[in-house]
């Protein structure tokens, strides 16, 4: 089969490889129907990921359908569609069963698809603890609707889910990215006063305003003193960071008012300082970590039922044999490309 690898600090090449085989009972193999390409797939790509292992299949997003699965799987069978999640969890460790998936304590839990064994950019992937590991699409939803549901989907209803959002709140969103954009979905879901958009590219801006036009948006150099005019007590009530830079970093505690909820959403590559002089007094309490994406079934029904879609995210689709062009059309960011998917067939 097909797959793009990742061969070496800055090279990964589309290789024949061979078909993936059940390892244990309680793994499925997946017939990958639709794929895409993640900023997180670049960080392996450019070497910011020490855990990433060369010769790895990469891609975490995708969806697909069940070819096999091992003799202890009850919550899948052969021919079903589904999501494939970002994070391979047992759901048996103290700590999946309080939810914190991302630290599951199995040798492969956490980030393990695309990164530390093989992952979805290719025909085929081997799916270890596919009963946590996969949720079934309802027969309403499309592949391009569900594409999503297992990464940054999961991830903005995680980051909305835990930044304890309440009606009154004016919501500060830094980064309007993919994952922003789901984090901003979830975030409406919550009802909130206000939401605030911040986001450098105006191309971005312009999809924001286009799609959610209740949401109000600004560029990072006046992103200040618009909060400040547009919330009820100095700042916002909560902050949700997904841009991911030092910039925004000193942004989303600078614009949070005192005793603020601010959750760290995006993924660094280098440390952040928490400038504690020029923070005292403030009381900020900071959320930070990798997404525990184990309410997948949920996005599921909220996109089956409308009140999700990320379908305007994907803007440009290529077929397998041309994802190094896919690749690098991504990493550009020409024409106004904000999501790239991979289709295996047709």
């Amino acid at each position: 089969m097909l797959a793009y690898t990742y061969v070496e600090n800055g090279k990964f090449e589309l290789l024949e490889k061979p078909k993936p085989v059940l390892l244990d009972d309680r793994d499925a193999i997946v017939r990958v129907t639709l794929a895409s390409i993640c900023t997180s797939d670049l960080h392996i790509k450019h070497g910011s990921v020490p855990r990433a292992v060369p010769g790895i299949t990469v891609g975490h997003e995708m969806v697909g359908v069940v070819e096999s699965v091992g003799s202890t799987v009850t919550s899948v069978r052969p021919g079903d569609r589904v999501t494939v999640n970002v994070e391979t969890f047992c759901g048996e460790c103290f700590f999946c069963k309080h939810g914190w998936v991302n630290n599951c304590t199995d040798p492969n839990g956490g980030w393990a698809l695309g990164c530390r064994i093989n992952g979805g950019q290719a025909e085929y992937v081997r799916v270890p603890y596919a009963d946590q590991g996969l949720n079934r699409i309802p027969d309403t939803v499309t592949d391009r609707q569900a594409l999503f549901a297992g990464d940054i989907l999961a991830t903005g209803y995680w980051a909305a889910d835990i930044s304890e959002i309440k009606a009154r709140d004016t919501v500060l969103i830094i980064g309007a990215g993919p994952t922003g954009i789901c984090t901003l979905q979830c975030v409406l879901l919550k009802q909130p006063k206000q939401v605030i958009v911040c986001e450098k590219d105006p191309q971005r801006l312009a999809f924001v305003r286009e799609h959610y036009p209740a949401v109000l948006t600004v560029d990072p150099e006046n992103v200040q003193e618009f909060v400040l005019t547009h919330s009820d007590h100095g700042g916002a009530d909560v902050v949700l960071e997904v841009a991911g830079s030092l910039e925004a970093f000193r942004m989303a505690w600078q614009c949070a008012r005192p005793n603020a909820i601010v959750t760290i959403v995006a993924l660094y590559d280098s440390p952040q300082a928490l400038p504690l002089p020029e923070m005292y007094g403030k009381n900020l309490t900071f959320k930070t970590g990798g997404v525990d994406g184990c309410k997948c079934a949920e996005t599921l029904a909220l996109i089956e039922q409308g009140k999700i879609d990320t379908t305007p995210l994907i803007t440009h689709t290529f077929p397998l044999k041309d994802i190094a062009a896919a690749y690098e059309l991504f990493e550009s960011r020409r024409n106004g490309v904000i999501k790239t998917a991979i289709q295996m067939e047709g």
